[in-house]
């Protein structure tokens, strides 16, 4: 398998290539576009300068062909019926097209260069040819002559050629050597991430990762950090879980062994033994109530798009769960107050959220003394609908509010054993609103009661 390292490495290398060739390509566009016409009539005017000396000084011709050909010019003299004279390097395809040499020799100018045909890899200044020439027609003394000349790039541009054909294979080596050094320092951290995955998934959470970048790299890593942190804090969640769930279980069945084996003593009295029945009864029905809530807790961690959306009249519902609960609340002589507009609605499950009404009312009644008052009071307030749920109970300490809707947790764990809670109410309360796209609050003041506040999507 290849590895990310040679992966980037090979792409580099491919786009350097793929980049030479691409800006050769255009540079070549350019020249047949732009630098073509220009070139010709460039070396139509050198032609025409020569033209001018040969014609007077027509005893000097070869001479001076020569002396030309050796400042950086091949050239072609030809009269047309077979005297031709070649000055320079020799040309390379010594072809021209029908009718050209008369055509000079006739008086016209040959724009070879110019009409060089375009071809996308093929450069025309550097090409060799006889027909990528310019031709004027001369007259020496008596005699007329087509001179056809191009530059002789090799002489003129010879050391230059090899000095930017060694800037460009330097250039080259040089960037594959430095792609090479940069290529591991991208793929490095890359490297360690993937080494951190290893260690996350034997459990191990202590991660060394770069902290210093500020670069896309940084970023994941930073995520990774805070990933990590989270799967941490999960993993720790998970554990403290089944410990709770475990210690919740033990404590009743160790109390139904108990008392069932001081059942079986048949000296036992009648009113110790239907005392010890009822202890394992109790004992039976918080296990069951457990394992109720544990379910439901579970069915509402896989509930999310399985929600029975309709509207829900708060008011309505709220009254309705007041009056079940009447018994507990006239019983304490508390009183009572509900304030929720009849318009009130949002779009929820009637039953999921009558769950968090009974709850959230239940543990308000449970808490406020004798005589107490509890207030229900729903808003309108921007986008959302809010319920407050007020008592007039003991409070809840500052330090305890934070962690109110986590699993198990009891804020006073004496008192919640005593009456049966395993401390799971709010966290189901809290699943319940989260899946309607809502959220949940509590505040307290010591000595002046509690306040629950729910935020749900208006309809």
């Amino acid at each position: 398998m290849k590895s990310l390292y040679f992966r980037v490495f090979l792409m580099t290398l491919a786009v350097v290539l793929i980049s030479s060739m691409l800006g050769f390509l255009c540079s070549n566009l350019y020249y047949h576009a732009k630098l073509k016409p220009f070139n010709d009539a460039k070396l139509v005017k050198i032609a025409d300068e020569m033209k001018r000396y040969i014609e007077a000084q027509p005893d000097r011709l070869d001479a001076y062909l020569n002396n030309a050909a050796a400042l950086g010019y091949e050239m072609l003299l030809t009269d047309g019926a077979g005297d031709e004279r070649f000055y320079g390097s020799p040309f390379r395809e010594r072809a021209l097209g029908a009718g050209v040499v008369s055509s000079v020799l006739a008086g016209d100018t040959y724009h070879g260069v110019a009409r060089f045909p375009n071809k996308p890899f093929i450069t025309g200044f550097f090409d060799n040819t006889l027909s990528n020439t310019v031709g004027v027609p001369v007259a020496a003394g008596e005699r007329r002559y087509a001179l056809f000349l191009r530059p002789d790039v090799v002489l003129q541009f010879g050391e230059l050629r090899s000095f930017f054909a060694a800037i460009a294979l330097l250039t080259v080596l040089f960037s594959v050597l430095l792609f090479l050094v940069s290529t591991r320092y991208l793929v490095k951290p890359i490297e360690r991430l993937t080494e951190a995955t290893k260690r996350i998934a034997l459990g191990q959470y202590d991660l060394r990762l770069p902290d210093r970048r500020r670069d896309e790299i940084g970023q994941l890593a930073a995520h990774f950090r805070r990933m990590s942190g989270e799967l941490e804090r999960v993993d720790k969640s998970r554990q403290q879980f089944v410990a709770d769930v475990s210690h919740e279980i033990q404590t009743p069945l160790t109390s139904i062994r108990g008392f069932a084996a001081a059942l079986a003593d048949p000296s036992l009295p009648q009113e110790t033994h239907a005392e010890y029945i009822s202890v394992i009864a109790e004992e039976s029905d918080r296990l069951s109530k457990l394992s109720r809530q544990l379910l439901t807790l579970s069915a509402l961690e896989q509930a999310a798009d399985g929600l029975d959306r309709r509207a829900v009249g708060l008011r309505d519902r709220l009254r309705q769960t007041l009056q079940m609960l009447e018994w507990q609340w006239r019983e304490k002589d508390i009183a009572v107050t509900l304030g929720v507009p009849a318009d009130l609605t949002v779009a929820g499950d009637e039953l999921l959220l009558d769950q968090v009404w009974t709850n959230l009312l239940a543990n308000a009644i449970k808490h406020t003394p004798p005589g107490g008052r509890i207030q229900v009071r729903g808003e309108r307030r921007g986008g959302e609908v809010e319920i407050v749920v007020a008592d007039s109970g003991a409070g809840i300490e500052a330090q305890h509010l934070s962690r109110l809707f986590d699993r198990f947790y009891r804020a006073d764990p004496s008192r919640e054993r005593a009456s049966g809670g395993a401390g799971l109410g709010l966290a189901i309360v809290k699943r319940i609103v989260l899946l309607h796209g809502g959220s949940i609050e509590a505040a307290s003041v010591q000595g002046e009661g509690s306040t629950f506040t729910v935020r749900l999507p208006q309809m």
